[in-house]
């Protein structure tokens, strides 16, 4: 099954074919809108030439954030996230020889699988439950338990990047998104 996420069929392959490009794509999906976000991991490959994670951990720093600045951006702050790119590519090198894959193919349950990507650098729990969401529901990678790790995520609806397969639901995860946010900022304001 191809990924549907960016809109871009060439993004989308990338995602499919590379387990640490959806890794990537999940690091960089926070403060910049989804579909972009998971296109950052195919403008790395088309300028680093490889999305190998200890060739991306070994990179000279300064080199890798003026690569991932050139526009079209990887992330709308290019600086700090090629840092945090470099952070868990180092993280799957030293953690999973690596291979970004064996982070779902070995966890031996739902709660191993949040709480292993939880450990990598820039992942919290709700970024690890969603990431995991994301493989269960598009992946079919679905360890025991993996729907009460996860709590809401795992429900049928709109709810994040794991219910996106195409344009019309991506658009109903922004939405379900924008209520989220107007429904939290609504106490303040009153």
């Amino acid at each position: 099954m191809t990924i549907q996420i960016t809109g871009d069929p060439a993004a989308d392959q990338v995602l499919s074919d590379d387990p640490f490009a959806l890794l990537l794509g999940m690091l960089l999906d926070q403060q910049y809108p989804m579909e972009h976000a998971f296109r950052g991991p195919a403008k790395l490959l088309e300028r680093f030439g490889t999305l190998d994670p200890a060739k991306i951990a070994a990179a000279d720093p300064t080199e890798f954030a003026a690569l991932c600045a050139v526009t079209p951006a990887v992330h709308r702050f290019p600086g700090s996230m090629a840092t945090k790119i470099q952070a868990v590519a180092t993280d799957v090198v030293d953690q999973y020889d690596g291979d970004a894959a064996r982070i779902w193919t070995e966890a031996s349950s739902g709660a191993d699988l949040v709480k292993r990507v939880m450990a990598l650098q820039g992942f919290g729990k709700q970024k690890a439950q969603i990431f995991t969401a994301l493989v269960a529901k598009q992946l079919g990678v679905r360890p025991e338990g993996w729907e009460k790790a996860v709590g809401d995520y795992s429900l049928d609806g709109y709810r994040s990047v794991a219910d996106v397969v195409d344009p019309d639901s991506l658009g109903k995860v922004r939405a379900y998104k924008k209520e989220k946010k107007a429904a939290a900022k609504a106490p303040a304001d009153g």
